[in-house]
């Protein structure tokens, strides 16, 4: 390319130049001007492939900071899809909020076991040590389940992973937890409990086609009231804590948006649960920390020195409720944001229907674990937890054959076996 573009300048043909007498002189600095010239270009060439170079550079590094983020990209969408898949007649694709916590990886687990696709989503938040749900989350990786790491309150990021997958269902058990921890900490429970329920159920309504949803409130609705056992027609006006008052509000923003949106709608009342790969601030958790650390361990007594009493319910009794609500669970009549005819609604109770105090379960839990509790009783404080709770079970019964089969003593054998375990214990404490 040089030559021919020297050639052009300085014809090699005789005569079609008139030569002067300084044509020596001229020459030389022809020659020098074509080489300066001919440096030139290749300095352009050079200078242009560096800049293509640099530019494409600035392509892959912006293209691999894309792929590589936390979500969104084409990879990052493939994985929702595949986690999502179906594999079984007639299954169903289900988004589960809150499926690094306790009952979010048990349900998980349950449902991608059967053939469903199961999308996760979780915070991770560090109100219990988040290494707890790093490890549920490896457990669930492990079964081939996506865990997206985010917030119910990302609009956004809800609004992706509904254009990445028609969900057919969303069980909802994202939430901050805790009834004492509201006193320290008021704002995380509106946070999550209301303003991530409402943004959710924004996403869902504008879905098309729109999602049935199943989701947690609690037994903790029940409040003050003295009625045994608690039944889903009972008065639930009078909570005793905020925790209780934001599962309260969720009903009725549920309800709104069933009204409204012809959004399905379902929601679980957990009665006290326990298990493996439980939640550390639970009292049948810290319990046995505390017992086999060698620590007391402080026991709340209710009025008149009556003991507290529980309806504790074994997490795969709590699994077979959440899978049986979603499995009953009607289409919801909306699109694209719009009504068009009644939905379904409602509400169970999910319980053991035979509560038991909070000393024989320290009792139990000492026989497991063949060491005496150092216990340190108290009258109960202030502090929004309420004396007895007990769950009437009849209507999911009656609706989708609900019907616990766990009892305490063999629930809490197999959670201390699993704790044993899961944090380095000699396994021969449990026969």
């Amino acid at each position: 390319m040089p030559q021919l573009l020297e050639d052009e300048l300085f014809p090699s043909t005789p005569g079609k130049f008139k030569m002067e007498r300084g044509h020596t002189m001229n020459r030389q600095f022809h020659r020098c001007f074509a080489s300066t010239s001919t440096m030139f270009l290749w300095a352009l060439f050079l200078i242009a492939l560096t800049a293509s170079y640099l530019s494409f550079q600035s392509f892959v590094d912006s293209g691999s900071r894309y792929f590589s983020a936390s979500w969104g990209g084409i990879q990052w969408e493939k994985q929702v899809r595949n986690s999502a898949q179906i594999h079984r007649s007639g299954g169903m694709a289900v988004l589960v909020t809150g499926a690094a916590g306790f009952v979010g990886t048990h349900v998980s687990l349950a449902l991608k076991k059967r053939g469903d696709g199961v999308v996760g989503i979780d915070n991770f938040n560090s109100y219990y040590d988040p290494s707890l749900k790093r490890a549920r989350k490896s457990l669930l990786n492990n079964h081939g389940i996506l865990v997206v790491e985010g917030d119910v309150n990302d609009g956004r990021l809800l609004a992706k992973l509904f254009d990445a997958v028609a969900f057919t269902h969303v069980m909802h058990l994202a939430a901050q937890a805790g009834v004492r921890y509201a006193m320290e900490n008021p704002q995380s429970y509106v946070q999550s409990n209301i303003a991530g329920l409402v943004t959710l159920l924004e996403v869902c309504k504008s879905a098309n086609p729109q999602p049935a949803i199943v989701w947690a409130s609690s037994s903790s609705v029940y409040g003050l009231n003295e009625k045994v056992p608690f039944s889903e027609s009972d008065r639930t006006d009078q909570p005793a804590s905020l925790y209780a008052a934001t599962k309260k509000a969720g009903e009725e923003i549920t309800h709104t948006y069933n009204h409204i949106y012809g959004l399905s709608i379902t929601g679980l009342r957990f009665f006290t649960v326990y298990g493996p790969w439980g939640r550390p601030d639970m009292a049948y958790f810290s319990f046995t920390r505390n017992i086999l650390q060698g620590k007391s361990i402080t026991v709340y007594r209710g009025k008149n020195q009556v003991d507290l009493a529980r309806d504790f319910t074994y997490i795969d009794d709590i699994v077979k409720g959440c899978l049986g609500s979603l499995d009953t669970a009607k289409r919801s009549t909306g699109s694209g944001g719009k009504k068009r005819g009644p939905a379904q609604y409602r509400i169970f109770n999910l319980g053991n229907t035979s509560p038991v105090t909070v000393p024989e379960l320290v009792n139990i839990l000492e026989r497991h674990l063949k060491v005496k509790a150092k216990r340190n009783i108290v009258d109960m404080p202030g502090n929004g937890d309420v004396p007895f709770t007990h769950a009437n079970i009849s209507y999911a019964q009656r609706e989708f054959g609900y019907k616990p089969t766990t009892d305490l003593q063999t629930g809490l054998k197999k959670f201390v076996r699993w704790y044993l375990s899961y944090y380095g214990y000699s396994s021969k404490i449990v026969n």
